[in-house]
C-alpha cells in the first residue's frame, strides 16, 4: 500500500509544479522606466499566479529588434513583447492617435484619449492574433530653443530638429527649416549653429546634455507617445483560468504603476534641466492658442488619412469632456 501511495504521490508532483515559461521581448534598456515597470509586471505574474506561469524579461534588443517585436510575438517566436505604438501605424494607421501632434495636453487628457483608443487597438489587435496588456505613455514633448520663443513668428528664418515626417510638417508650418539630426548629434549640430530648436521631452533632454546651447524649454506637451505591451493570443488562452487572471490583473496594475511612472520622470527630467541652467516656462498665451489651432489641423488630416475608424476617436475625445 505503501508503494501505491508514493508512486501515486510522484506522478501528481510534476502537475503541480509544472511551470510555463515566456520570453517577452523589449528594445528598450534595462534602466528605462518602461523596462523597470515590464520586470515588475513579470515579477507579479509570477507571484499571483503562483509560481504557474515565469516571464523572462529580455531587454534593449537582445531577443528581437524593437522593429521585429510585433511580428516575432504574432509568430509565437516570443509570447509577449513591448513596442513603442507608432511603429504599428503602418499596419495599424490607428494606432498613431497619440502621436498627433498638439491634440493632447496633459497626461489626463492622454489617459481619455487612451481609453477611446483601446478598444480600436484590441479589435486590429486580435485581427492579428495578439492581445493587448496595457499601454504607458512616455513624458510629453517639450520645446527646446537657444532664445526665447513667444510666438510661431520667432521660428521665422530658424532651423528645428526633424526626425520623421510628422516634425517636418511642424517645423514647416511654424515657419522654421527642416534639419535632419539623430538624437546622438544634437550636441554637436547645436556647438556648429545648425540647429536653434527642437521638440521632443525632457527626459531626453536630460539623457543626452543638451544643456549649454539650449537656453530654454516649454512645457507645451506636444504629444504624449505610448509604448504597448502586448501577447500572442494563443499563447495567453493556453494558460489555466488563474493564470490568465494573474496576467490580466497584472497588467491593469502595471498600466497604473507607468502612468505614474512616466509623470515622476517628467517632473524629475524638467527639475534637472532646471539645475542645469536651462529655463523653464509654460508656452505664452499667444504660441499656445497657435499651436492649438495646429493641432486642430493635425487631427482633422489624420482623421482624413485614416478615414472613418478615427472618428471614434476624435468625435467624442472632442466633444464629451
Amino acid at each position: 500500500m505503501k508503494t501505491v501511495v508514493l508512486l501515486a504521490a510522484l506522478a501528481v508532483a510534476p502537475v503541480l509544479h509544472a511551470q510555463t515559461q515566456w520570453k517577452l521581448a523589449t528594445g528598450y534598456r534595462a534602466e528605462s522606466f518602461h523596462t523597470r515597470n515590464v520586470v515588475q509586471f513579470a515579477q507579479d505574474v509570477e507571484r499571483a499566479s503562483g509560481g504557474a506561469l515565469r516571464i523572462e524579461v529580455h531587454a534593449n534588443n537582445t531577443l528581437f529588434k524593437l522593429g521585429e517585436i510585433p511580428q516575432a510575438v504574432q509568430d509565437g517566436k516570443a509570447q509577449a513583447g513591448e513596442t513603442i505604438m507608432t511603429s504599428l501605424v503602418q499596419a495599424m494607421p490607428i494606432a498613431g492617435a497619440d502621436a498627433v501632434p498638439f491634440v493632447v495636453r496633459s497626461y489626463a487628457d492622454a489617459r481619455r484619449l487612451w481609453d477611446l483608443q483601446r478598444p480600436l487597438i484590441d479589435v486590429h489587435f486580435a485581427a492579428k492574433g495578439l492581445k493587448a496588456l496595457y499601454a504607458v505613455p512616455w513624458p510629453p514633448q517639450g520645446l527646446f530653443s537657444i532664445a526665447p520663443v513667444r510666438s510661431s513668428a520667432d521660428f521665422k528664418g530658424t532651423r528645428m530638429r526633424t526626425y520623421n515626417p510628422a516634425t517636418v510638417r511642424i517645423a514647416e508650418l511654424l515657419g522654421a527649416a527642416p534639419v535632419d539630426v539623430p538624437m546622438v548629434e544634437v550636441n554637436k549640430a547645436l556647438s556648429a549653429g545648425k540647429l536653434d530648436s527642437m521638440i521632443t521631452s525632457a527626459l531626453t533632454g536630460v539623457e543626452n546634455q543638451v544643456w549649454g546651447q539650449i537656453k530654454q524649454y516649454y512645457s507645451i506637451n506636444a504629444w504624449f507617445p505610448k509604448n504597448i505591451v502586448f501577447v500572442n493570443q494563443q499563447a495567453f488562452d493556453a494558460l489555466p483560468p488563474p493564470a490568465r487572471q494573474a496576467v490580466t490583473q497584472a497588467a491593469a496594475e502595471a498600466e497604473t504603476r507607468g502612468w505614474a511612472l512616466s509623470a515622476a520622470v517628467a517632473e524629475e527630467s524638467v527639475g534637472e534641466l532646471q539645475r542645469k541652467g536651462i529655463k523653464v516656462e509654460r508656452a505664452s498665451a499667444e504660441l499656445d492658442t497657435e499651436l492649438k489651432r495646429l493641432g486642430e489641423r493635425f487631427s482633422r488630416e489624420w482623421v482624413q488619412s485614416v478615414g472613418n475608424e478615427a472618428n471614434k476617436i476624435f468625435i467624442p475625445y472632442y466633444f464629451q469632456r
